[in-house]
């Protein structure tokens, strides 16, 4: 299994509504994820807008992939979009650059 961490950038002035949004996730996009081979996977949001991403795959690429398939995702994605900063044209899942795993008590 691989295990990925990620950070983005919420916007400060859309903290608290970022936050009440994932209080209700899609159904559709909890069961997309699922379905993709997203597991564990958790959000951790600092007061200043860094946004960590922590989940355990088989393969993200695959995972990555397989919900860049799915029409949920694409909805979901546009509507997140304007919480992040990002570079024009980028979306959220675009920025999902992995960091690199230096140490893991196993």
């Amino acid at each position: 299994m691989e295990r990925v961490c990620f950070v983005l950038k919420v916007r400060r002035e859309r903290l608290a509504e970022y936050r009440e949004r994932h209080t209700a996730v899609w159904p559709r996009m909890l069961a997309a994820l699922s379905a993709a081979g997203w597991r564990d996977y958790s959000l951790f949001l600092r007061d200043d807008g860094l946004l960590v991403g922590y989940l355990v795959t088989g393969d993200f690429a695959a995972a990555r992939a397989a919900m860049a398939a799915t029409e949920v995702n694409a909805r979901w994605q546009a509507e997140m979009a304007p919480f992040f900063e990002a570079p024009a044209g980028a979306g959220p899942d675009d920025a999902m650059v992995p960091l690199t795993e230096v140490f893991h008590l196993d």
